[in-house]
């Protein structure tokens, strides 16, 4: 290793321990410490300092001012910057002209999947197989540090309740109990159960903390306001479980809550984070998070900020620039002491120890591992096995799914044919050309035995206004320029000359996600007028939702044979469907959110509370709405299956218990229908008479079992 300059003969003895041909000293604190105390104020502050990467026509690359900041040690962390070579790269020149060689993190949204892209996380909650869930994270570890990449923004474990909001794409959907082990499932997944001793296991990031989910209105980035008991007893569980995993960071929510935004609540990073739950990782801003305390009137200017966040307890600023132009001159101020200082960048400084990189700062730089951990057979066997487990069937009138591999079937709709968005938003290095469509799926599942009929029959959307929102910020939305008549006119001469008619029907990937909150949550009004005017064939129809959000679906569950919903499935979806359409697969999947009638509706969710005047129809003065039933149209843990369960013998091993007691609760469960399936037997409770209110219903259980047809547990 080359140096840039001679220092005290004590720097040069230090520094060459950071060499990638020796071995940091196995006493971290000592190793830390010690590094800490000849760091210079701009060195440390570096530390704290997270920048993006640029992005070119060609592959990335990094603005020729980001390499000189590198090169001086001012920043400490890069993000959207991936593959190993290009990493390898960045990381030279902060190992190689740094005057203290520390190495860099390189972070991405692995959000589901690296390159083999699994269902959105709201999809694949629905499984409710922790083992899978977990799975997927481990690959999507091992194909992104294959990739130069060693630091990821997930799992979001943020309570939904309002499908308005785009980023319930992102979650587990609305119970706090599952998505508390779905958070740690993701956490040991990424981080590979705390093992980073070799090069395939990433730091994962718990977000958006907390209570981002809660946004007012369901509009992204909106103020967030509720008492302590909600925030305890909702939201805050799931990163509980996420510190309990062993998560190494956390990133601060963009919402204010109670009037302090997160990135400024001393209450949230401090109080709660640190003392009471012993966090020991590091804090992490999102995207410019400081800079916005400004507007949101809660900071007189970005200097201002800069204090408030540090002073809460944020570790690093995420691309704001604000730690990197204000924190010298508040330290020197005395706004800011040092001792605050060193023990952000201490907490930065043990993530890198603990990842090995000042052991071998090129660890995740292998280019060889690309080649063989990316997309390999059983990743993609993988990613289509997890997409049918999320799939949730929300009917199937007399039993029309599946079909036959026979006869001719009419495959309409404007994501029938479509690869771009079957990888969903935040959809990483996925590449949407090797995705599989539905069509492809259904082709390959039925081989010469049946024909397939194909229309497209509508645009994503006709309205020329959205289409211009999502295609500037990467909708790829290409639309067919035929009239909506010229399209549906295809499309029911298609439908006709069919035996049956298979619709895909849906958002495109860029209608949720961040920054993709809709007040309207139904299937666009153009698709809709072709789902009318095929329904009035008569022609038998299966409907394939794709969607990031619980849609509005009154008329489609009254009007529609069968439907599927199939969420965005990943690279592997087209096949995934063809599985269960055709009867290969059984599907299991159990709503992990509620599916509201109407948006008047919303916030809707199935562990509400009883008022002092509960619904009751027969009389006036009780909490109903006068135009719509209270229920929702599909509720939270529901979903059908190809075959029957029949519930028997339920029994507890005590009546009488108190506070230490435990309950032993049994049920038989039988298959009795005549395919073999899968059965998410769920256990709630209800705790009648408590100190303060409890929900109508709680889930406190569930165990998923695989029984034959006829066969008992």
């Amino acid at each position: 290793m080359k140096f840039a300059k001679l220092f005290s003969i004590l720097s040069i003895l230090f520094a060459c321990s950071f060499s990638s041909n020796n071995t940091a000293p196995k006493n971290k604190e000592e190793f830390i410490n010690d590094l800490i105390n000849i760091m210079t104020l701009e060195e440390k502050i570096g530390q704290m300092v997270l920048f993006t990467s640029d992005w070119a026509v060609t592959g990335p690359s990094i603005r020729e001012n980001y390499i000189d900041d590198i090169k001086s040690g001012k920043v400490g962390a890069i993000f959207n910057a991936y593959t190993a070579k290009y990493t390898r790269q960045l990381q030279q020149y902060a190992v190689e002209n740094t005057r203290l060689h520390i190495p860099l993190l390189f972070g991405y949204d692995v959000i589901h999947g690296h390159k083999t892209i699994f269902p959105i996380p709201l999809g694949e909650s629905c499984s409710w197989d922790l083992t899978a869930i977990e799975r997927s994270a481990r690959i999507a570890a091992t194909e992104a540090s294959a990739d130069g990449i060693n630091w990821t923004y997930a799992p979001m474990v943020d309570i939904g309740r309002d499908p308005r909001w785009g980023r319930v794409a992102e979650g587990a959907g609305e119970d706090t109990y599952l998505g508390s082990l779905i958070a740690a499932a993701r956490v040991k997944g990424f981080q590979g159960n705390n093992n980073f001793k070799n090069n395939t296991s990433i730091i994962a990031c718990a977000k958006h903390y907390a209570a981002y989910g809660a946004a007012q209105s369901g509009r992204d980035y909106n103020t967030v306001d509720m008492s302590e008991n909600t925030l305890r007893d909702i939201y805050l569980p799931p990163f509980k479980a996420c510190v309990d995993a062993g998560v190494k960071t956390f990133m601060t929510s963009f919402n204010e809550l109670n009037g302090v935004p997160a990135s400024g609540s001393s209450f949230l990073l401090k109080d709660i984070l640190r003392e009471e739950w012993g966090f020991k990782g590091f804090v992490v801003t999102d995207y410019t998070s400081i800079n916005e305390m400004v507007n949101h009137g809660f900071a007189s200017d970005e200097k201002n900020a800069g204090e408030l966040a540090i002073n809460a307890g944020v570790d690093m600023d995420m691309q704001g620039a604000v730690y990197y132009n204000y924190l010298k001159a508040l330290t020197d101020e005395g706004k800011i002491n040092i001792t605050q200082i060193d023990k952000a960048v201490k907490n930065i400084l043990e993530i890198k120890y603990d990842l090995g990189l000042f052991d071998d700062p090129y660890k995740y730089c292998d280019e060889e591992r690309a080649a063989k951990d990316i997309m390999t057979k059983e990743n993609l066997e993988t990613a289509r096995d997890i997409a049918r487990k999320s799939m949730v069937l929300l009917k199937n009138e007399n039993n029309i799914l599946p079909l036959e591999k026979s006869g001719t079937i009419a495959l309409i709709g404007p994501l029938a044919d479509d690869q771009r968005n079957l990888i969903g938003n935040w959809s990483a290095a996925g590449d949407w050309k090797k995705s599989v469509s539905v069509l492809q799926g259904f082709k390959n599942a039925i081989s010469d035995n049946a024909t397939i009929l194909y229309a497209k029959g509508a645009n994503i959307t006709d309205d020329k206004n959205l289409i211009k929102k999502l295609n500037d910020n990467g909708g790829d939305i290409i639309i067919d320029t035929r009239s909506p008549e010229q399209l549906i006119a295809e499309a029911m001469d298609v439908a006709k000359k069919s035996d049956v008619v298979v619709m895909v029907l849906g958002e495109s990937q860029g209608m949720s996600g961040e920054a993709a909150s809709r007040s309207d949550i139904g299937i666009p009004e153009n698709q809709k007028k072709l789902l009318e005017a095929i329904h009035a064939t008569g022609k038998p129809i299966v409907l394939l939702l794709m969607n990031g959000r619980p849609l509005t679906l009154s008329w489609e569950d009254e009007n529609i044979n069968a439907i599927l919903e199939t969420w965005f499935g990943g690279t592997e979806s087209g096949n995934a469907i063809a599985d269960i359409v055709f009867g290969d697969y059984n599907p299991s999947a159990k709503l992990t959110v509620t599916f509201p009638r109407t948006v008047g509706q919303i916030p809707i969710y199935y562990n509400y509370k009883n008022t002092g005047r509960p619904f009751d129809e027969n009389s006036k003065y009780t909490s109903k709405y006068l135009d719509i039933a209270n229920t929702p149209l599909y509720p939270f843990g529901y979903g059908l299956s190809y075959t029957t369960f029949a519930y028997t013998e339920l029994k507890l091993n005590k009546n009488e218990f108190n506070f230490t007691d435990l309950i032993t609760i049994t049920v038989t469960i039988k298959n009795t229908g005549t395919r073999d399936g899968e059965e998410i037997v769920q256990l709630y409770i209800h705790d009648l008479v408590g100190s303060i209110t409890r929900p109508v219903k709680e889930l406190k259980g569930f165990n998923k079992i695989f029984l034959k047809a006829g066969e008992s547990k």
